[in-house]
Formats: structure tokens, C-alpha cells, sequence
């Protein structure tokens, strides 16, 4: 793995092979399932197998996350100034495939500990695992935006992973569960099942973007903290962030209270596996139509329409105590619907944001954006655990395990329905004013790229092979 300038090469086409496409979208099996299980299982496992406190709990999700605040960024600094035979950032995905399935199988262990050595022993899994998955997810979100300079192929290319992310987010939501169980040996079984996943993921989607093209900048200038300093100048970065994450809190506080919900108020707890699928399964039939309304509403509308079916869906999530079970999971078809969208589109509007930056600031700094963006990505949906357990703890929910059960208050009861009705509602709508105020459009794109190439400047489409050799 060298530092330097990769070699040109002839302009690729606008669209991208459909092999590329699917090994790019592969590896979205590493990512949804990385996200996903930590929120929805972790919390309950240490607060019902390994009889640790909610607010500790919380805690042991997030603080790991403050890592990821430097890590991130320098892990996108190295590959932006990486290149070698297999390409300029494709060597992280292999590093990351080295940390992260074993740390991820030690987090759900089920060592024979409880209370605070417990949660001291899963934070440093923790800990192993988050640093896996940025040496691997902050190269791999980069990509996209280095493979096509086409504002709706950016669209099209991420249809494919939206895909696979809906299917990972079904195992994650559907399967994970059922195998954890209630028990430790459960929870153990899970994770070196997910861990073998995670493997084949990352493997595959190395192997899968080998003939990817390459549009990016030819130089990576500057330190990064000037590079970090330049990135907070970017006004659509910053609000696609604040948009991003207001919305990503909102779905981590969901994910981390549905085995509660399930649990609590719909008295079922294999109602977690059913609810998954009634969020993910408006993901696998509703891309094409929202690869059409990005076309149409452009991404920003299209964006304020999903937020909006989110947090209509969430609001209506309070009643299922009046309506019952069947209404709950209609409840949540509706956030699916808003879910399967927002999702989609906040990774092209990123790609979208880095291909600016790249047209203003002629520098290849996409891993520097996609560093600061996991690692906030990482912390909230981190934080939407810890938000989850102050509820519960604010309700006065009594952590167990599963050999001492308890009665829980009415008011936990009450926490457990407003953390996962109210509180993601509110988060919602916050996104949704901020899209309002984003404005990359398609427009705005295009006058920047023709005033670039006015002006002699060397446009996107400089190109070179995802292959290419050192400079």
C-alpha cells in the first residue's frame, strides 16, 4: 500500500457495469448488518441477559463512538492518499475484514460476567469492532462517488446496495433475534453467525469493485487538518449531516426500542422479527419508484417526502396500545416506506456533496468526508441506544436477567411506547425542516461543472482505473 497519484486512463462511461454494481452493493451486508444488530440487540442483551443498567448500557453503546471522532477522519485521510495495484482505496477493505468479524463475535460472547465487568467487557469489543468497521465503511463510502460523475447514476448505482441493505436489515431484524433468543448461548450463536457474514461481505466486495472505474481527483493535497478545516466550509456538507443525523437518531432510538415495544406492549417478544419485516420490506419493492421521484421531486424533495412518511408513521405508532397488534406493524410499513427512501438517498446526496467538492476544490478528499461522516453516523446511531435507555431510566424500568424477571412499573411501561412513538417523531421532523434548507440540486451541479469547464479547470471526469499502479 503506497501514498501517491494514481494513473490515467481513458474516461469511463457515465453508467457503471452491472458486475460492479453488485459487488459494490455486496458489501452492504457488512454495513446494514454492523448498524442494525448493535442498535436493536445490544442494549437488550446487556440489560436483560447480562443484568447491566440501562443508563450504563447507554452508556457502553456511545462512549466507544468517540473513538470513531479520530479514527474516522485519519482512516479517510490514509485513503484518499492511498494507491496500489488493487486501487486507491479497495486495500482498507481487506484491513477492516480483519478486525472486525472477530471483534464483532466477542461483543455477543456471553461471558459468564455481569453488572459492570459485563459492560466493560462488551465496550472493548466494542471498541475492536468500531475500528474495524472504519478501516472498512469509510474507503467503501467513498466509492461512489469516484465511479460515475452522473448526478442520477449516483442514484441508480446506489439502488443496487439499497437492495442489499434491505435483505441485510431482514437478517439483521428477522433473523438475529430469533437466534439470540433470551439466553447467552443464544446471543453467542448469533454473533459468530453475523461474524461469518460480516467476512464473506467485505471479502466479496473487495473482489466484487476490482474493475471499478476510477473519475476521482489525480492529487490529495494538504494536512488533514486543513483538509478537516475545508470540509466544514462545505455549507451542503454540513446541512446534509445535520439532516442526516437528526433522521439517523431517530431511526437508532426506534431500532434500539423495538424488542421493548415488542416485549412490553405488544406482548410478544418474537414480534421484533415481524416488526423488522414490516420496515424492511417496503426497502426491496420500492427503490425503482424512488430512483424515479429522486428523477422527478429532485433528491431534496424526495427526501422531504420520505422524512414526512417517517414521522407519520411513528406518530401513529402511540395508538397501537387502543388498536392493537396488526395496526402497529401497518404503523410501521408506513416508516419503512419513508425508511426505504431516506436511506437511498442520503448516500447519493453524500456522493453528490463529495463530486462538489471536488469540482470547487480540484482535491481528492472524499475519504476525509466520508471519515467525518461515519464517524458521526457511528455516534448517533450509538446515541439513539443511550437516548432509548435515559427513557427507560427516566420511566423507572428495573434491569433483570432472564432467570429473575420482574414487574415493570406503569411507568416504564409508559417510557417504553414514548421512546419509540414521541421522541423519533420529534427527531424526524427536525430532519425534515433541514432538508428544507439543502440545496445541491441537480441544477446547482450542472452550472458548477459547466463553469469548471469554462474556466479550463480539470473536471471530474479525469479518470483513471480502479487498478491503476503508482505514480
Amino acid at each position: 500500500m503506497n501514498v501517491g497519484m494514481v494513473s490515467s486512463a481513458a474516461t469511463p462511461p457515465a453508467t457503471v457495469s452491472h458486475g460492479v454494481r453488485l459487488g459494490y452493493a455486496v458489501g452492504s451486508f457488512c454495513t446494514a448488518n454492523f448498524t442494525a444488530i448493535p442498535g436493536l440487540l445490544l442494549l437488550y442483551y446487556m440489560t436483560n441477559v447480562l443484568a447491566v443498567p440501562a443508563v450504563l448500557a447507554g452508556l457502553v453503546l456511545f462512549l466507544p463512538k468517540a473513538w470513531d471522532l479520530l479514527v474516522n477522519p485519519l482512516v479517510g485521510r490514509w485513503s484518499d492518499r492511498t494507491s496500489s495495484r488493487w486501487g486507491p482505496r479497495r486495500p482498507w477493505l481487506l484491513a477492516g475484514a480483519a478486525v472486525l468479524p472477530v471483534s464483532f463475535a466477542a461483543m455477543f460472547s456471553g461471558p459468564p460476567l455481569t453488572g459492570i465487568p459485563a459492560a466493560v467487557f462488551v465496550g472493548v469489543a466494542f471498541l475492536f469492532a468500531s475500528t474495524g468497521y472504519a478501516l472498512y465503511e469509510v474507503p467503501y463510502k467513498a466509492m461512489p462517488a469516484e465511479m460515475t460523475g452522473d448526478y442520477h447514476e449516483r442514484t441508480s448505482l446506489l439502488q443496487w446496495r439499497m437492495i442489499f441493505v434491505a435483505v441485510s436489515v431482514a437478517l439483521s431484524g428477522v433473523v438475529a433475534p430469533m437466534l439470540a433468543g433470551d439466553s447467552a448461548d443464544g446471543y453467542r450463536l448469533m454473533g459468530i453467525t453475523f461474524a461469518a457474514i460480516l467476512l464473506t461481505a467485505m471479502i466479496g466486495s473487495f473482489l466484487g469493485t476490482a474493475r471499478a472505474p476510477f473519475i476521482g481527483r489525480q492529487r490529495s493535497d494538504g494536512s488533514l487538518r486543513s483538509q478537516l478545516a475545508a470540509v466544514r466550509t462545505s455549507r451542503p456538507f454540513l446541512w446534509l449531516l445535520g439532516l442526516s443525523s437528526a433522521q439517523n437518531l431517530a431511526a437508532g432510538v426506534l431500532l434500539a426500542g423495538a424488542p421493548y415495544f415488542a416485549a412490553y406492549v405488544l406482548h410478544d417478544t418474537a414480534a421484533t422479527s415481524t416488526l423488522f419485516a414490516a420496515l424492511v420490506g417496503p426497502m426491496l419493492v420500492t427503490m425503482p419508484l424512488w430512483v424515479r421521484l429522486a428523477r422527478r421531486l429532485d433528491k431534496r424533495g424526495a427526501m422531504i417526502l420520505a422524512g414526512s412518511l417517517f414521522l407519520v408513521g411513528a406518530s401513529l405508532l402511540i395508538a397501537t396500545p387502543m388498536f392493537g397488534s396488526l395496526y402497529a406493524h401497518l404503523a410501521v410499513v408506513s416508516i419503512g416506506l419513508g425508511y426505504a427512501g431516506l436511506q437511498l438517498l442520503q448516500f447519493s446526496m453524500l456522493a453528490d456533496v463529495i463530486a462538489h467538492d471536488s469540482t470547487v476544490s480540484g482535491e481528492r478528499r472524499g475519504g476525509v468526508f466520508t471519515g467525518l461522516w461515519t464517524a458521526v453516523e457511528n455516534a448517533v446511531s450509538a446515541l439513539g441506544a443511550t437516548v432509548y435507555g435515559a427513557v427507560l431510566a427516566t420511566g423507572g424500568f428495573i434491569s433483570s436477567n432472564p432467570e429473575n424477571p420482574v414487574a415493570q412499573p406503569d411507568s416504564a411501561h409508559t417510557a417504553v411506547i414514548l421512546g419509540v412513538t414521541f421522541v423519533p417523531a420529534l427527531m424526524s421532523l427536525a430532519a425534515v425542516l433541514m432538508t428544507l434548507r439543502y440545496d445541491l440540486t441537480a441544477d446547482r451541479l450542472a452550472a458548477l461543472a459547466d463553469d469548471d469547464t469554462a474556466s479550463g479547470g480539470t473536471a471530474p471526469g479525469d479518470t483513471s482505473e480502479a487498478g491503476g499502479t503508482t505514480a
